[in-house]
This record gives C-alpha cells, structure tokens and sequence, in this order.
C-alpha cells in the first residue's frame, strides 16, 4: 500500500524537467522588464526615433509574446500538437483580422 508521502513524490518525478527552474523563470522575467523598459524609452522619445518609432515597437512587442508564449504558456516545452494548435488559431485570427481591415479600405493610400 503506498502512503501519500509516496504518490506525491512519484507525481514529482514525473513532472521532473518539464518547465524552467525557478532562477530560469526570474530571468525571463527580468528580460522581459527589460524589453518593457525599451518600449517606455520609445514611447517618451518617439519623436527623435522617426519611422523606426512604430517597427520598432512591434518587434519588441513580438519578442515579448513569444518569450510568454514559449516559457510561462509552456508551449516549448509542452507537446507539439499544442503548439501546432495554437499557430493554427493564431494565424486563422489574424486572418480574419486582416480580412476585417481590407474591407474597411485600410490598406488604401
């Protein structure tokens, strides 16, 4: 008969590896303060960055909803059906999104 000292612990080990360590979760954390602070620094000086104002925020922007996307939404280390299923949606709702904005003339000059 096992104790419950004894599932709970065979239950550790099965999640064992799955996900980043703590120090692994405060690092990405702290990287993505930092991309935080860049876009706060863009937003104040816009006017000096020019056209590079808006690609610039929305690369930053990118990296930071991969890096949440990949570490604390787990996909990197989850299976890949899940991921597989999450780009499916994601590109059938910007899809849709850019179909909405075509038929509001937006890409129009």
């Amino acid at each position: 008969m096992t104790t419950a000292t004894e599932h709970h612990d065979s239950h550790e080990d099965t999640h064992e590896g799955h996900g980043l360590t703590d120090a692994g979760y405060i690092k990405i954390a702290l990287f993505l303060a930092a991309i935080t602070a860049v876009e706060v620094v863009f937003s104040y000086t816009q006017d000096s960055l020019g056209a590079a104002f808006l690609p610039g925020l929305l690369i930053l922007m990118a990296v930071k909803f991969f890096m949440v996307l990949l570490y604390f939404m787990h996909l990197k280390f989850d299976s890949k059906l899940f991921s597989l299923m999450f780009y499916i949606g994601m590109t059938l709702a910007i899809g849709c999104y850019l179909v909405f904005l075509t038929t509001l003339h937006f890409f129009e000059s």
